[in-house]
């Protein structure tokens, strides 16, 4: 147990590039190359890409289709997720041999605690060079008194970077960047700021709180400005809670038909139902995800009284939350929800929040990290 009344050292550490590197430990003569790692449907997204790709501009989650188009010359292998799991495990079990608080963030990253150890930088140095001798991974490192400073850092001098900087370091290093560097601020929250004429982090950094707030309401304005001046007090939880399940799927040809869209978005909520069966877990939130042709992405969501893992109750509500909203293009991408689960202790709070998402009409943004690393393994997915 750390002393409470220690300076915090929190680190983000990032597996770099990590399925194309697993590729690349698997493929070497491809080393030096430029590799996408993608799917083969029309519908195709870059999960990674290995550095040399990346120069010319390739990025995860890019249409595949696009990615070749920007460099054609790519080497284009599907992924294993099979693999890319394996890899994992093996890594960080070799990083939980050092670290005690560790909290995971999908297959390739995760956060650590570090506060009160003995000279954590050393520790930190020594452990990413032993991954990298046992597993071939490298991994970039970020360093700082938060979970916002230390992700941000990791970032900086990727492959196998290692910074670690303070809040007001991090506040002037950043000064001169766009808001949506800042891992919570997505590309609608950046584009509303743009609009208040708000374009880097220093700007936000100097915006008036009671503008912010009328613009987003008092928490969300609050909780940019604490952004901007790198003040972030989350901690690295190292018993993760499951707070959601979701069910999608992206069509290889948009659809249009509401009575198609009800019959996938009827199967996706009895494979979700299942798998929550299997788990004994149950929900009181139930959402949707609209994805249309244009990309624009709306969620509707609704609370219930008690919780439910029953497909009849979670189909007949995500059904009529499609039919409220009835999409006004064709859509890409559909995907049902299950929220606040019985044992988050979140949950208590979730009928009045996830009313105000279903009733209200409108789309809603969470802010979330962005998407920076590789893609998850599956469309089932777990926040």
């Amino acid at each position: 147990m750390a002393d409470e009344g220690a300076r915090r050292v929190i680190a983000h550490l990032d597996c770099d590039a990590f399925y194309a590197s697993v590729e690349l430990l698997r493929r070497p003569d491809l080393r030096g190359k430029a590799v996408i790692v993608a799917g083969s449907g029309p519908r195709a997204v870059v999960t990674t890409a290995s550095y040399e790709a990346r120069r010319y501009g390739v990025g995860s989650a890019m249409p595949a289709s696009r990615a070749l188009r920007l460099c054609p010359h790519a080497i284009v292998l599907p992924p294993d997720f099979e693999a890319y799991r394996a890899t994992s495990q093996a890594v960080w079990e070799i990083v939980r041999t050092k670290l005690e608080r560790l909290q995971h963030i999908g297959l390739d990253e995760a956060y650590a605690d570090l506060t009160g150890v003995e000279k954590p930088l050393r520790v930190l140095r020594e452990l990413v060079a032993h991954v990298q001798e046992e597993t071939g991974i490298t991994v970039s490192v970020g360093v700082g008194p938060s979970r916002l400073v230390a992700k941000i850092c990791s970032d900086l001098e990727k492959p196998a970077g290692f910074v670690a900087m303070g809040r007001e370091d991090a506040a002037r290093r950043f000064a001169d960047a766009p808001p949506g560097k800042l891992p919570g601020i997505g590309p609608k929250t950046a584009e509303r700021l743009r609009e208040l004429g708000i374009e880097t982090i220093a700007a936000l950094q100097a915006a008036s709180p009671e503008r912010l707030e009328e613009r987003f309401g008092p928490r969300h304005g609050r909780e940019l400005l604490a952004r901007a001046h790198f003040h972030d007090d989350s901690p690295v939880e190292t018993e993760r809670v499951l707070r959601s399940r979701s069910n999608e799927r992206t069509f290889d040809v948009d659809v249009a038909s509401l009575e198609e869209l009800e019959e996938v978005l009827r199967r996706l909520a009895r494979e979700l139902c299942e798998g929550l069966v299997a788990r004994g877990k149950q929900g009181r939130t139930i959402g949707i995800k609209v994805r249309l042709d244009d990309w624009t992405n709306v969620t509707r969501a609704r609370s219930i009284d008690g919780w439910t893992n029953d497909v009849e109750v979670v189909t007949a509500i995500a059904l009529e939350l499609l039919r409220t909203y009835a999409p006004p293009r064709p859509v890409r991408l559909l995907g049902v929800r299950v929220a606040a689960f019985e044992d988050d202790p979140a949950a208590q709070r979730a009928p009045r929040a996830a009313r105000a998402i279903g009733g209200g009409g409108g789309a809603h943004e969470q802010l979330s990290l962005p998407l920076d690393g590789d893609l998850p393994a599956a469309s089932m997915s777990v926040q």
